[in-house]
């Protein structure tokens, strides 16, 4: 794939991640509004989290990582790919009803597991009740998952993208209607999230039917292809289930502190706006690309792959986390204040933002690298990398505890983050001159890194001057917020062209949506 093609392909699932991440927003947005940081909007934000951790660990950090190269591969190859795709689905439907129902059943415990720290409150009961009535979301949300790997291996990547768009939509319909009917607001969230993972499960069927992939759950049978893809899976599993450990522990650390649940699920979001345009982005079009350009025997394009990838990714990354740790309170202040929310869920909030602002970039670093070892079929090393990557989280996270509070959590998420690119960059080295960033992504990786930390220096001045402005209430303080951040957007752009973080018209070549 060429280097623009492969950088349009990044933006077209950046965009509509973008679209579908400001949604979330919105949404978040809506529940800190309504709910703030009480108890049913932590019983909720538990809940949910559950369906989505477990999804995380079957579908999209581990079972697709091994699928989408292996699917990639015999659609190249013309080896069946279409029975391959059944078998694997019918397999994974298989496992996913048994673990629905069982899931279902255990609630209390996994609600405990989660957030012992509500035990004996008003939080548990909920979860509980929440938990069991949303869970099912996770049987049709791991099969999204699969289908849009097969979407994605044939390029079709707008509309995988698209159905979180729908979900968070769903969502912001709901809570307007139960505010206009009066409804409970924290059961319609609850029942929201299974009506959303059908809705979901039937556009990307249908979309994948079109291409003539219609996959049907059934009777799994254990072929030689698909023993390959348990094998190569497994690994994969095991390190799904590691990162999932990294969210259990700071849910564990965070649920002993009132509101800290809430606190970080709000921070959480802000910060997923440019991890969703970037790591998600490169995660869903370098993989398959990386894996055809392997099969070919063509390292130069496997190498102008990855050195692409990575430079977009630091292009975006570097100044949106420079931006989340210089004015976190303002954007937490002008974002989120407003009906149930209070004064000191602002500093709790942006203090968790500023945590998760500094391991931004290494959280999209990871996207960046995986592909180079899931590429090669290589689950084994990312895997122990994980388990190292867990350990360090842990430890942080319990350690500092008595020391931050809750804050341990989110620091723990940034330190394991960076811990897990140095291993996968030093695990890297041995791959050869595909896996090695050529000359221009390190003249540019520089300027970048020069040109985020002028930009941050202003941003602090703006907001100090902006700052009656950004704490009054109504239209001028949301003019302000646009003003501070326009004019860090000005500043990186127009000092990135000046000093060459990107070319003249590269950007614009990048965007024309004729065929290189």
């Amino acid at each position: 794939m060429k280097p623009v093609r492969l950088v349009r392909g990044f933006l077209t699932v950046g965009g509509w991640t973008f679209g579908s991440r400001l949604l979330g927003f919105v949404r978040d947005m809506m529940i800190a509004a309504y709910l703030g940081s009480g108890p049913v909007a932590e019983a909720f934000l538990v809940s949910f989290s559950l369906p989505n951790m477990f999804r995380r660990f079957f579908a999209e950090g581990a079972f697709n990582m091994a699928f989408v190269p292996m699917f990639a591969k015999k659609l190249e190859a013309g080896d069946d790919p279409k029975g391959f795709a059944q078998d694997a689905f019918a397999g994974l439907s298989a496992v996913l009803i048994f673990f629905t129902v069982l899931g279902t059943l255990a609630m209390p415990w996994l609600v405990w597991a989660m957030a012992s720290g509500f035990h004996g409150d008003e939080r548990f009961t909920l979860a509980v009740l929440y938990g069991r009535i949303g869970f099912s979301y996770i049987l049709f949300i791991s099969l999204v998952a699969l289908l849009s790997g097969v979407l994605n291996a044939f390029g079709h990547f707008t509309e995988a993208s698209l159905v979180p768009v729908l979900m968070n939509l769903m969502f912001i319909v709901a809570m307007w209607m139960a505010d206009k009917a009066g409804w409970d607001m924290g059961l319609t969230l609850a029942w929201t999230v299974p009506l959303t993972g059908v809705a979901q499960f039937a556009f990307t069927w249908v979309a994948a039917q079109r291409l003539g992939f219609a996959l049907w759950p059934g009777r799994p049978r254990i072929t030689p292809e698909l023993k390959r893809l348990l094998i190569i899976a497994g690994p994969a599993v095991l390190a799904g289930g590691v990162v999932q450990v990294n969210l259990l522990v700071g849910r564990q650390v965070a649920s002993f502190t009132e509101g800290a649940v809430a606190w970080l699920s709000y921070a959480d979001r802000l910060y997923q706006l440019p991890l969703g345009v970037v790591g998600i982005a490169i995660g869903t079009v370098l993989l398959p690309v990386l894996s055809r350009h392997l099969r070919a025997g063509d390292h130069a394009a496997s190498r102008e792959s990855f050195s692409r990838g990575a430079e977009f990714a630091l292009f975006l990354t570097v100044p949106a986390a420079v931006a989340l740790v210089v004015i976190a309170t303002p954007l937490i202040s002008v974002l989120y204040d407003r009906g149930a929310w209070r004064p000191e869920d602002t500093t709790a909030t942006a203090l968790a933002l500023a945590a998760y602002g500094l391991g931004l970039p290494a959280f999209v670093l990871q996207k960046v690298l995986q592909p180079l070892f899931y590429a090669r079929e290589d689950t084994r090393r990312p895997f122990y990398y994980a388990v190292a990557s867990m350990v360090v989280n842990a430890a942080f996270a319990v350690g500092m505890m008595p020391v931050m509070g809750f804050m341990a959590a989110a620091l723990a998420t940034t330190v394991s983050g960076w811990t897990m690119v140095a291993q996968l960059w030093w695990g890297a080295r041995g791959m050869g001159s595909a896996a090695h960033p050529d000359a221009r992504f390190w003249r540019r990786f520089w300027r970048i890194l020069a040109v985020s930390a002028v930009m941050g220096v202003q941003l602090w001045f703006t907001a100090d001057a902006l700052a009656p402005m950004l704490a009054s209430h109504g239209a001028a303080r949301w003019g302000a917020l646009g003003i501070l951040c326009g004019s860090g957007i000005a500043l990186y752009f127009g000092l990135g062209a000046a000093v060459g973080v990107y070319g003249a018209g590269e950007l614009k070549s990048m965007l024309r949506r004729k065929r290189a």
